[in-house]
């Protein structure tokens, strides 16, 4: 459960953002926004001032919201007539998150605030979030041992002969008994992710996610994940898979193996090590993301496995690590174009991956922590294929 002092301490790191941007206030709609200030996920609509404190709105469940959220002034959502009354006339100048706010909500949120300027302050609520403190941290690192947990009983009922989706329903079974919430959030639009992927040879197949691997899933209408296709031997078996536990992210993938592995998939394997083993060393405060993704992309085109780095040729991610916490796709994101510098208490999925075509799909991916030291594992199980 969230604590005061944790609210408080997001709640000041946003005012002071908010008072350099010159701004009165922010207004937070969207529901895993108000969860990270306030602790509650219920349907509100948090009020945050550049001064003073934090007021939510509750619409349902007003008594759940008292009994969870550590923010003092918790009230029901009020009447449009009542609602401008909440907001000094000085607040002339409001932010928004217009990332993942619908014209429909813009529109109805100026209607109430008439005369007011709502201003977008998306890239400066994902900065706020990206860095995460001790108690988050720890919530990660929980939830990275937990699936770590699950990963390391596949083992136990891995065979060949079965469905991908057979294979992918026991690790999901025994992940949801770990209490894996499930709900894997995400911001970018037009993404959604049903908890991970199990796939052997369906997993050269590519759709609409943006990710290195999508796998073939069950229709046209669900184009990721496990299909029902059957594990043969002698193939590479993919598992990559978030654990979502009190809401934090972590994303993994392991590689499983029953028989031999092709030489050309092994040395892919062992390059995407290298890969991996790089940018954790590099995971400093100050080193730029684009100059980590570029070292990526160098070191897959130095092995000659350029053209099928992270997906399908002509088909590739552009990205080798992405921001995970309250959300699987947060700042920072190791990827051309992004060239800022990386923070201590960052959080980043790195998953350097290859599709070899006509073999099928092998790499690696853990969760990392950004520290002085570089990055410190927080889906802490050994790297290595695991052969059956």
């Amino acid at each position: 459960m969230l604590t005061k002092t944790e609210s408080d301490q997001r709640v000041a790191r946003l005012q002071v953002m908010l008072k350099d941007k010159g701004l009165d206030g922010a207004l937070f709609i969207f529901p895993i926004d108000v969860y990270y200030f306030t602790g509650t996920r219920q349907n509100s609509t948090l009020w945050i001032p550049v001064d003073g404190a934090p007021l939510l709105l509750v619409r349902k469940s007003l008594s759940r919201a008292r009994e969870e959220s550590p923010v003092a002034d918790i009230r029901p959502f009020p009447s449009s007539k009542e609602f401008p009354a909440l907001f000094r006339e000085d607040a002339v100048k409001i932010g928004l998150t217009f990332d993942v706010a619908p014209v429909q909500q813009l529109n109805y949120y100026a209607k109430l605030l008439p005369g007011r300027e709502f201003i977008d302050i998306s890239p400066l609520n994902r900065e706020i979030r990206s860095v995460k403190s001790a108690f988050e941290l720890g919530q990660l690192r929980y939830s990275g041992d937990t699936l770590c947990s699950v990963f390391a009983q596949v083992p136990q009922f891995i065979k060949a002969g079965m469905r991908e989706l057979d294979l992918a329903a026991e690790f999901e079974y025994r992940l949801r008994k770990a209490g894996n919430e499930g709900f894997v959030r995400m911001r970018a639009f037009n993404q959604e992710l049903f908890g991970g992927l199990a796939v052997s040879a369906g997993a050269a197949s590519y759709g609409f996610f943006d990710g290195a691997v999508t796998g073939k899933g069950l229709s046209n209408a669900s184009p990721q994940g496990a299909s029902l296709e059957t594990i043969r031997e002698n193939e590479p078996i993919f598992l990559d898979y978030t654990g979502v536990f009190n809401g934090y992210i972590t994303d993994m993938t392991r590689i499983f193996v029953i028989g031999s592995l092709d030489p050309e998939l092994q040395q892919a394997f062992d390059v995407s090590l290298k890969i991996q083993e790089a940018i954790r060393q590099a995971m400093k405060p100050g080193a730029i993301c684009e100059d980590l993704f570029r070292m990526s992309v160098s070191m897959a085109e130095e092995a000659g496995l350029g053209a099928m780095f992270m997906g399908m040729p002509g088909e590739q991610a552009k990205f080798v690590g992405h921001g995970v916490g309250l959300e699987l796709d947060e700042f920072p994101v190791l990827a051309q174009g992004f060239k800022v510098p990386l923070q201590a208490g960052q959080t980043i999925a790195v998953e350097p991956k290859f599709i070899i075509p006509g073999k099928g799909v092998i790499g690696i991916e853990n969760t990392f922590a950004v520290s002085d030291d570089g990055g410190i594992k927080l889906t802490d199980m050994p790297d290595r294929i695991v052969f059956l």
